[in-house]
């Protein structure tokens, strides 16, 4: 007769032979009390799995069923550290992160046996060297920003701290970076979270960015309050004012804070109630037209006493950039910098479809911005920052040769300052004090190592850039262009930017509009972000 064993029977097993230990442990030995506890535990979880009726896994395969949450719990570390290879983990590779760490410690060396990479795979970019290579100069490039109607220009570094705020970084990690920041005359983007003591005490020049909460600056009933701002903005550490638009990993989605996380500390520098959910709205009060946003910048301005004022946005319709340059040309108003963010960006907290799905990548985005700009005449009054997985000097060169004057980064600051890549930022639970605000896990941040370490992350990564670009026979990143930049597109072709994108010519828009511009630039409307394109 063949027996058939039932799964309800797991916990039964598991008791006879606690049962039987019992009997031993009274009868032979007391050391068989350590296989009552053992065995008695492991039947009272088989039974409460055969009971329990939320997981179905469990109730099938009692005990060993959690075998398979165990094993889903370590996956991304057991991905990372032991089958991904070090050119196709992600969001950042590891012979990437390996570079950011060496250029934080001061240690990057040289590699042998030649690159991992496919280089005759589409997608493969790349820059031509010099037969007669140039000597890099000593000193690192500056970006002068600040247009016509500016009277405090500043100039911007080649590579800045992006903006991450306090609430998704540490206090200690806010402080690592803006003393780094400091130490290597770069600036620091403080997010949209508030300017806060913690980016203020380390004397670092400051981008000092507002979103659409206004926090820091808002009104009882969450609008924007100008006089806050402009007491506020006359900070000597504070060099720009940023506008936040929309964001990479969410752009049109607005930002939460959970209710438990508004701490004393952070009600008080948002400006909101604490215990309370802070929300951040997907839209801002302040404009409601391409028009009203040029003079609410405008007007940002005049309350900064002349510093930088300038918007950052994820690209969505082009239409609706070409409605904001329509405004400017209008009103003859222009902000001093454009900061372009990348749909491919890292941010704490975003709903997985946002980030694989809305927005437009930065290298559309960023050439969009660029050619808007030069199409309608007024590209030499506005600087583009560029925002997204920019890591390394080769990075650097290619946002540049697309379109921007200076460059930003979030996820490599992070990694310099410590950052492993364990994508638990949402959880409160960093493993290393950089995106938490758990005292205990903080309190592992060294914040003088993490200084050093993120002032040498800046220091050497435009010093790369300023070598490959010496390497291309060019003398500094001015004189980068999109004919610089490679790309494989198949297996037998390899073609510049040049000639894989059309570039307009100054002014282009404002006298006859090229056939794939017309649709989107009768479409914009200064008057309105909501007209349909024809």
């Amino acid at each position: 007769m063949r027996m058939r064993f039932s799964v309800g029977s797991v916990p039964v097993v598991f008791f006879l032979v606690a049962a039987v230990s019992v009997w031993a442990a009274v009868a032979v030995s007391l050391w068989w009390l350590f296989a009552v506890v053992l065995f008695g535990a492991l039947a009272s979880v088989a039974a409460y799995d055969v009971l329990q009726r939320r997981h179905a896994v469990l109730r099938n395969y009692p005990l060993l069923g959690h075998l398979r949450y165990l094993l889903e719990a370590i996956r991304p570390e057991a991905q990372q550290y032991f089958i991904e290879r070090d050119y196709d983990g992600r969001p950042f590779d590891r012979d990437t992160r390996t570079v950011v760490y060496e250029q934080a410690k001061g240690i990057h060396e040289e590699t042998s046996f030649g690159t991992e990479l496919d280089v005759t795979q589409p997608g493969y970019e790349f820059v031509e060297h010099a037969t007669v290579p140039l000597t890099p100069d000593d000193d690192p490039p500056r970006v002068r920003v600040g247009g016509p109607d500016c009277t405090q220009p500043y100039d911007m570094a080649l590579l800045n701290v992006s903006a991450m705020s306090f609430g998704s970084l540490s206090a200690n990690a806010i402080r690592a970076m803006n003393a780094g920041a400091k130490g290597g005359g770069f600036a620091h983007d403080t997010g949209e979270g508030g300017l806060t003591p913690y980016h203020l005490e380390g004397g670092g020049d400051l981008i000092w960015e507002i979103g659409s909460g206004y926090f820091s600056v808002r009104t009882p009933d969450g609008d924007f309050d100008p006089a806050q701002f402009r007491d506020k903005v006359a900070h000597p550490h504070v060099k720009c004012a940023e506008l936040k638009l929309s964001q990479g990993a969410k752009p049109g989605l607005g930002g939460v804070l959970p209710a438990d996380k508004v701490s004393a500390e952070i009600a008080r520098f948002r400006e909101v109630p604490q215990g309370e959910k802070c929300i951040s709205p997907p839209a801002h009060k302040v404009f409601r037209t391409p028009r009203e946003l040029v003079l609410f910048l405008a007007g940002m301005r005049e309350l900064a006493d002349g510093k930088p004022v300038g918007f950052k946005l994820c690209l969505g319709r082009r239409s609706e950039f070409l409605a904001i340059c329509k405004a400017m040309v209008a009103e003859g108003v222009t902000p001093d910098f454009i900061t372009v963010d990348g749909a491919e960006g890292g941010t704490g907290a975003a709903p997985l479809e946002f980030q694989d799905g809305v927005g437009k990548p930065l290298t559309d985005g960023l050439m969009t911005v660029h050619n808007a700009l030069v199409g309608t005449g007024l590209r030499d009054r506005i600087r583009i920052g560029a925002s997204g997985k920019v890591a390394t000097g080769m990075d650097i060169v290619k946002r540049v040769a697309q379109g921007a004057d200076y460059t930003n980064s979030a996820r490599a600051m992070m990694m310099a300052a410590g950052c492993i890549q364990s994508r638990l930022c949402h959880t409160n639970h960093c493993p290393v004090g950089v995106a938490t605000q758990d005292p205990g896990r903080a309190r592992a941040l060294d914040v003088a190592d993490k200084t050093e370490r993120v002032r040498r992350y800046q220091q050497n990564t435009v010093a790369q850039a300023q070598q490959i670009i010496a390497a291309m026979g060019l003398r500094e990143p001015r004189d980068l262009r999109p004919a610089h930049l490679l790309r494989r597109t198949d297996q037998n072709t390899v073609r510049t930017y040049a000639e894989l994108f059309d570039w307009l010519e100054p002014g282009e828009l404002l006298a006859e509009v090229p056939r794939d511009w017309s649709a989107d630039w009768l479409a914009a409307d200064p008057d309105s972000f909501s007209r349909p394109r024809a």
